[in-house]
């Protein structure tokens, strides 16, 4: 089916290449039986593509359901799934049948499948292997036939790492994946967005459609946009509502966008600020940290050679990184620093005994990733005297990351 069809069908508007490649992808899956999983930040439109992938399929006349695990309480999230028997908990006081009974032969959507607590994981990795499951309070082993779209604004291969989501399971549910890209990744489309919402706001409140100008329009499109789609979509309503004025400017914008904090720092967090562990690799800290000792160090090593290049660069009154001057003594036969060098105009020059070099070969300091990993583990559980809690936090990974490091490395405790 024709890309553009579908997103007339379904009020899908942009024209961007990600955009595009998604649909593509999910037109090309939706007549498979293959489990989907939807990555997305939120308010990016992930239920849409699940609604595209059941409408386009053979189960297309047979049920479909919506279930945001993130909104079930752990305890009752079983029961809504797999249902439950009378009498299996308290309150039970009639059999129920889940969403994975009553919509057999159709499409499930399970959103924000991040959430979903270890124990149900494991019953829905059985559903989705075998198509078999048991009711809460029941030991008899019913089958379904259902297909499972899953979608997660969070990254299940971390959560993984964490503990916190079963690996099988990812593995299963991301047969196929599709990313939504965020609307900042899809700036052409921003215009056009705005304009289809201040429309539709403007018929429904009957108020004059309004317009932006060049400058406000500019601010619309490089505004991050972190609640994407559904934050656009509030401050059209609230500007199509509350603005006095049909052409709106870059003030009268910037009176419903809300201030942005300041950019986050881009160093490494400390430990104690991260209790979650929530970082996107811990090699990726340890990647920005090296390559910037790598550059401190190659800059060291020019001064110096540089210097024995040619020595009367030593005498010099301070130091600039940038022309790779040292600070001059007083030939006193003393050491002082040039904060108590008070006869700086007596200072004689650094002799260098041998000026000439017949040989220069520059050393490669080791940059191998995994030796410098393990040996910040090795110091951090010198210092924490072998508390790997405590060496975890120092290093700002999880204990289990700490604990999968120990044993990779073979580290002794």
């Amino acid at each position: 089916m024709d890309i553009q069809a579908i997103k007339n069908r379904f009020g899908i508007i942009g024209s961007s290449p990600a955009l595009n490649y998604a649909l593509q992808v999910a037109v090309q899956v939706a007549n498979t039986d293959l489990t989907v999983l939807i990555n997305g930040e939120s308010g990016v439109g992930k239920e849409v593509f699940s609604q595209i992938i059941h409408a386009l399929s053979a189960r297309k006349h047979n049920p479909f359901i919506a279930v945001n695990c993130g909104a079930i309480p752990e305890g009752t999230i079983d029961s809504e799934l797999f249902g439950h028997e009378k009498g299996s908990f308290t309150g039970a006081v009639d059999s129920r049948k889940g969403y994975f009974e009553t919509v057999n032969g159709g499409t499930i959507f399970l959103d924000e499948i991040g959430e979903m607590p270890l124990g149900t994981q494991a019953r829905l990795l059985r559903v989705l292997e075998t198509g078999e499951y048991i009711r809460v309070g029941s030991s008899k082993v019913q089958k379904t036939d259902v297909r499972v779209v899953a979608a997660t604004n969070r990254d299940l291969l971390e959560r993984t790492q964490q503990g916190k989501f079963r690996e099988d399971l990812y593995y299963r549910l991301n047969t196929v994946p599709i990313r939504v890209p965020a609307l900042r990744d899809r700036k052409e489309d921003i215009p056009l967005l705005f304009r289809k919402f201040s429309v539709d706001f403007s018929e429904k409140y009957k108020t004059p459609s309004i317009q932006l100008d060049e400058e406000a329009r500019n601010i619309l499109v490089n505004y991050p946009w972190r609640g994407n789609i559904r934050e656009l979509k509030n401050i059209a309503e609230q500007i199509s509502v509350l603005s006095s004025d049909k052409l709106v400017t870059a003030n009268d914008l910037k009176r419903f966008l809300p201030e942005q904090p300041a950019e986050m720092n881009r160093l490494p967090m400390l430990a104690s600020q991260q209790q979650n562990g929530d970082f996107t690799s811990e090699r990726d800290i340890l990647y920005k940290l090296f390559f910037d000792m790598k550059k401190d160090v190659t800059e060291v090593k020019k001064m110096f050679f540089d210097i024995l290049q040619n020595p009367s660069m030593a005498h010099a009154a301070d130091y600039h990184p940038e022309n790779h001057v040292l600070h001059s003594y007083p030939n006193t036969g003393e050491m002082n620093t040039p904060a108590t060098n008070t006869n700086i105009s007596n200072a004689q020059p650094i002799i260098l005994q041998d000026n000439k070099i017949d040989h220069h070969e520059e050393v490669e300091e080791t940059l191998s990733i995994a030796d410098k990993e393990k040996e910040l583990i090795v110091k951090a559980l010198k210092k924490h005297k072998g508390k790997r809690k405590d060496a975890a936090l120092d290093l700002g990974i999880s204990e289990r990351t700490l604990y999968r490091k120990l044993k990779e490395y073979n580290i002794a405790e």
